[in-house]
């Protein structure tokens, strides 16, 4: 019996004024290897594992059980390998690659034999919006929606060449649920027209590799100006301007926070210090225990299987 290996990135959603449609795959990884077995068994290593419930409750295994029953299956025990990377709690994406990890693992041991936009669609589905599990599924930056008829449409950018990203890692933890709590019911036409000007924007801006469109690109009214204060220094950090540094944003709910900046500068001490620790390729989360870690966040591929992955551009037209 083969052991099957899978991996799927962190992510940043939002990425300013795109809320809920926007996202990015970053540089860390959820990495799980399974097999079908006689009895469910579930192990978890790395970062925060304590937190990863090794149980019937684990999220990864709910999701395969979910997709399963949802398509009148029955889904197998397994012996699943969790060993996580991505910090948990810190707007990056880390319940997006779980519940992408279980999707997967349902497509693999149940043959369901799906591409990657419909594993996508289903783990869109299942999570209630695709800015997250768009980029954990397609990788790079993934502009996203879900239409009229309740299916996912994603469209994947490249990050250009002369742009970078870090992401700055605080050591307290923001609740999805909290962040969201503090933002309206309803936005005014004046606001939803901002949002709507800056998003175009940075969506040309990152198609075109076009720097003087930032800090600009980056500004928003939909949520980060609700939810600076349960982010110490968030106010301050958004408002940052530097030689080579194009902008920072919250990287989903937060409390991380987003920076994007020319990869040919170097940026000036203004903001440097938060992202000192950054390295080169791969990085990995810092076990320093200063208040924040910062990591070089280079974009990464969708997730990945020892099953041969079916080519995303094929795959035009999912089904529910």
């Amino acid at each position: 019996m083969s052991m099957f290996t899978l991996r799927v990135p962190a992510s940043s959603a939002n990425l300013g004024p795109g809320f809920d449609a926007l996202g990015l795959a970053l540089g860390v990884y959820l990495t799980c290897r399974f097999q079908r077995s006689d009895t469910l068994s579930i192990t978890a290593t790395g970062r925060d594992a304590a937190s990863i419930p090794a149980n019937p409750d684990n999220l990864i295994w709910q999701t395969a059980l979910t997709v399963a029953r949802d398509h009148r299956m029955k889904m197998p025990p397994i012996e699943l390998h969790i060993h996580n990377e991505i910090p948990l709690g810190k707007g990056m994406g880390s319940s997006a690659a779980a519940l992408t990890a279980g999707v997967v693992i349902a497509d693999e041991l149940l043959g369901l034999n799906w591409k990657p936009l419909r594993i996508l669609d289903e783990a869109a589905r299942l999570e209630g919006h695709p800015d997250n599990v768009a980029p954990c599924t397609l990788g790079s930056i993934v502009a996203s929606a879900i239409d009229s008829g309740g299916v996912t449409r994603a469209i994947r950018l490249d990050l250009p060449k002369t742009f970078d990203i870090a992401i700055v890692v605080p050591d307290f933890d923001l609740p999805t649920a909290k962040a969201r709590a503090v933002l309206p019911s309803g936005y005014s036409r004046e606001d939803a027209v901002f949002n709507v000007q800056r998003a175009s924007l940075l969506i040309a801006a990152l198609a075109t590799g076009t720097t003087t469109a930032f800090p600009a690109a980056l500004e928003d009214r939909f949520h980060q100006p609700y939810r600076e204060a349960l982010v110490p220094g968030l106010h301050e950090i958004l408002k940052l301007r530097a030689p080579g540094l194009l902008g920072c944003v919250l990287s989903g709910a937060g409390p991380s926070i987003l920076v994007f900046f020319e990869r040919a500068t170097t940026p000036s001490a203004t903001w440097s210090a938060k992202s000192s620790s950054c390295t080169a390729t791969n990085p990995k989360p810092s076990t320093a225990k200063s208040p924040s870690e910062a990591s070089n966040s280079q974009f990464r591929s969708g997730f990945l299987s020892t099953r041969r992955r079916r080519d995303a551009e094929e795959d035009t037209e999912p089904t529910p």
